[in-house]
C-alpha cells in the first residue's frame, strides 16, 4: 500500500503506518521526524522506503512530546535554552523510552532488531545516533539526516551501521557536524558511510532518498564481512573493501 491504511489496526499509538500488502513484515523501518514537525512531514521518506522494501513495516511515531515554544509541532526534547553543555543530557533523558518504544514496535511486527532500520532527520537524527551508543545492536542500520552526535563518540557500535546525509548548505547543523562524525567514527573502525548534496540546506531532498535506498540495497555491514571472511580460512585479516569506508559520497 503506497498510503496509511486508515482501517487496519494501529500497531503502535500515535504512530502512522505502512504494512505490506500480504504476509508479514521482512523488515521494520521506523522514522523520527525534526522539531516542530509531525510524523505527516516523513510521509514522502516512507512511501519511497515502502516502494523499494513493499514486504517491510514503516512506522512514524509522533515525537513525544509538544513542542515547548506555543507553537504547532512535537518535539523529543526541548531546543528552549539548548547548548553543548545540556545537549547530551536532554538528549539521555529520552532514550529509555525510545528504546522501549523500538523492542515494543519489534515485538508488534515480529521483526528482530538486525532488520530494523532507524531514519531520523535533525532532531530525530540526533536521538537515532545516540540510541545505538546506548543499545548497539537494537537496530541494523541508522540512517541520520541532516543530523548530529549529541556528543561524538567514544567507541563506535559494533553492530549497528550508520549512513549520514547531509547537504552542504544546512545552516541548522552544517555538514561539518557530519564530517567530524564520519572522522570520529573511521578513527574508532566503525561501519559508516557519508553522502553529501550540494546546493541542499536543512532537508530530505529527493538526491539523498536515492542515495539512502543505494546505501540500503548496496552497502555490505563490515560484521558481515568480517563473519564470512572467518568462517574461511586465509581471509580473516583481508580488506572487505566495499563493505564501506566511511566515503565522502557528494550529489
Amino acid at each position: 500500500m503506497s498510503t496509511p491504511a486508515p482501517d487496519a489496526m494501529p500497531l503502535m499509538p500515535d504512530t502512522l503506518q505502512w504494512l505490506p500488502a500480504d504476509g508479514p513484515p521482512a523488515q521494520l523501518l521506523v522514522l523520527l521526524h525534526g522539531w516542530g514537525a509531525a510524523a505527516a512531514d516523513m510521509a514522502p521518506l516512507a512511501r519511497a522506503l515502502q516502494r523499494q522494501f513493499p514486504q517491510a513495516a514503516v512506522l512514524v511515531p509522533e515525537g513525544f512530546e509538544p513542542v515547548d515554544t506555543g507553537l504547532a509541532g512535537r518535539q523529543w526534547f526541548s531546543l528552549a535554552g539548548i547548548s553543548d553543555a545540556n545537549r547530551a543530557a536532554r538528549v539521555a533523558a529520552v532514550l529509555p523510552r525510545l528504546a522501549g518504544w523500538v523492542r515494543a514496535a519489534q515485538d508488534a511486527t515480529g521483526v528482530g532488531p538486525q532488520a530494523t532500520a532507524l531514519f531520523g532527520f535533525s532532531q530525530g537524527a540526533i536521538l537515532s545516533l545516540e540510541l545505538v551508543q546506548q543499545h548497539d545492536g537494537l537496530a541494523g542500520r541508522v540512517l541520520s539526516f541532516a543530523g548530529r552526535y549529541a556528543t561524538l563518540p567514544v567507541a563506535a557500535p559494533q553492530q549497528t551501521t550508520l549512513h549520514f546525509f547531509h547537504g552542504e548548505d544546512d545552516a541548522v547543523i552544517p555538514a561539518a557536524q557530519a564530517r567530524q562524525a564520519i572522522e570520529r567514527l573511521a578513527a574508532l573502525q566503525g561501519d559508516a558511510t557519508i553522502d553529501i548534496a550540494r546546493g541542499v540546506g536543512h532537508e530530505i531532498p529527493p538526491a539523498l532518498v536515492q542515495a539512502a535506498l543505494h546505501r540500503l540495497t548496496h552497502h555490505i555491514p563490515h560484521r558481515t564481512w568480517a563473519a564470512a571472511m572467518g568462517a574461511v580460512p586465509g581471509l580473516a585479516e583481508r580488506d572487505p573493501g566495499c563493505a564501506g569506508d566511511g566515503d565522502d559520497t557528494r550529489h
